[in-house]
């Protein structure tokens, strides 16, 4: 999907640095930072907020992996196949050993991924994963998932953080932490050191302590982790957002350090409560029809990000195109025209309406919050913001897939899920493309679920989600389809 395509070419200029030059010697630790609640690092449990998915990913590595350009590798398990009819997956296990010194093998193996899996049960991601019938330990160290229909994505399911694997309480690399405050920088977070190959019962890898350097994860507001990595402090700061991106503009932040992600995901809003003005779909409707998307963008100053008022991203994998844009060939001023004859028709019968909308804090979150005002408005209704977590009637929703198929969407947004208004028939339309073992058909059936969907206006699209780091050198570090960023190859010294 291109998404973000021009400005991630424009933006993927490299620093004039060598990576010793950036770091100091190789004994100072790659200094990385993710956007968010200092103590988040620590979070537990089937959510996890960005610095505990990094950690995680780094010291409880699962069947697979991912590399820093967001492709799957091998992790517990180094080999794969599949079977022809995509129904199993068959995987080879490394010859290794857990923390503790036991082998890894098939039976341990799957007791601890089956955890992981359980452990999803009633999120999203158990959602995406609800198609695995079976794993077996077969012999030795071999793994086989069943499936109860093909999952061309189990593989990129598999390598997402929250499925990594532990045994005894503690995961078998690539790398092991230790809590090490930074008290120059008054930061507190985990030293993360790569373990060698010996002590993971792998080959003796020769002058292995010459090849990698030390990591220090940290977590920290936006606001400040700019000012860390403005001031030299920081070497890359991971999982900015749209909500701080005007920051970057105000701190002087140059282009050449700004890398940007073509993530696809959900970047619109939920509609939450089902009543009063919004309990009708082509009232529902007229809010999705004032927005000028467009200039909804050019308030953030970013090229090359795509507006849609799909519920897909468009030129998603899967989707048989069947389903364009709304309104096509109708002008911004004959839309509202439109929207405000419905919201004049419910004010005279029900009087002025006033919608609240849940926003995340930040300038982009203002500036966003300034733009819908001024649509919504010349609709004739009014937005009153509240806090992310409030109750509203609107909420902002910017998630990004953790895979670029309709059924990532879908599965958001199910009544299962979404936690807001949603569309029952939609859910059973999605449930028979789940289904169908014929791709082309279900691709159809995904279609009318989309159609569905948006004929019942739950969710009111802006385009793919937003999402940028800092980098002062692209050394193990690549924007990605994915916006996750593995600490593993930042941690190896360039030749």
């Amino acid at each position: 999907m291109a998404v973000l395509r021009s400005l991630l070419a424009a933006c993927a200029l490299t620093l004039p640095l060598t990576l010793g030059a950036c770091f100091g010697g190789d004994d100072r630790p790659v200094e990385v930072l993710a956007i968010g609640d200092p103590a988040s690092i620590y979070a537990s449990g089937a959510q996890l907020p960005l610095a505990a998915q990094l950690l995680r990913g780094a010291t409880n590595e699962g069947l697979v992996g991912f590399d820093e350009q967001g492709r799957v590798v091998p992790a517990l398990a180094d080999r794969w196949i599949v079977t022809d009819d995509g129904l199993s997956y068959i995987f080879r296990l490394r010859d290794g050993t857990w923390p503790d010194g036991s082998p890894i093998q098939a039976e341990n193996a799957r007791g601890a991924l089956l955890q992981s899996i359980r452990g999803q049960s009633g999120q999203p991601l158990g959602a995406d994963l609800d198609a695995i019938e079976e794993v077996r330990a077969m012999a030795g160290r071999v793994i086989e998932i069943r499936l109860s229909r093909q999952m061309p994505d189990l593989l990129q399911l598999l390598a997402q953080p929250e499925l990594g694997v532990s045994y005894g309480g503690r995961g078998a690399g690539p790398m092991k932490a230790k809590r090490a405050a930074d008290k120059e920088r008054g930061l507190d977070g985990v030293l993360l050191r790569a373990i060698a190959p010996e002590d993971r019962g792998l080959p003796q890898q020769e002058n292995w302590s010459k090849l990698v350097r030390p990591l220090r994860l940290s977590a920290a507001p936006a606001a400040r982790a700019i000012k860390l990595f403005n001031q030299g402090d920081i070497d890359l700061v991971l999982g900015g957002g749209f909500a701080d991106f005007p920051r970057l503009d105000v701190a002087g932040i140059g282009r050449g350090s700004i890398r940007l992600d073509p993530v696809a995901g959900l970047f619109g809003l939920v509609v939450v409560h089902g009543d009063g003005f919004l309990a009708k779909p082509e009232n529902r409707e007229a809010i999705a029809m004032a927005l000028d998307r467009d200039a909804l963008i050019g308030a953030f100053n970013i090229g090359g990000w795509t507006a849609t008022t799909r519920i897909l991203n468009p030129g998603l994998e899967g989707d048989n195109g069947t389903v364009g844009e709304r309104w096509a060939g109708r002008s911004i001023e004959e839309r509202r025209s439109q929207a405000a004859a419905r919201v004049a028709q419910w004010k005279a019968a029900h009087g002025p309406v006033t919608l609240r909308i849940a926003l995340p804090a930040g300038p982009g979150a203002d500036l966003l919050f300034e733009r819908l005002g001024t649509d919504l408005k010349a609709a004739g209704l009014d937005l009153q913001r509240v806090a992310a977590a409030a109750d509203a009637d609107l909420r902002l929703v910017d998630r990004m897939a953790r895979y670029d198929r309709p059924g990532w969407f879908f599965n958001q947004l199910s009544c299962a899920n979404a936690h807001a208004l949603c569309s029952v028939a939609a859910d059973k339309l999605v449930a028979l493309a789940q289904a169908e073992p014929v791709m082309a058909k279900r691709s159809e059936i995904y279609a009318q679920a989309e159609a569905q969907l948006t004929t019942d206006n739950t969710y009111i699209p802006f385009g793919a989600p937003i999402r940028w780091s800092l980098v002062s050198t692209s050394s193990g570090f690549a924007p990605n389809r994915w916006g996750l960023h593995p600490l593993m190859p930042l941690a190896f010294i360039p030749k």
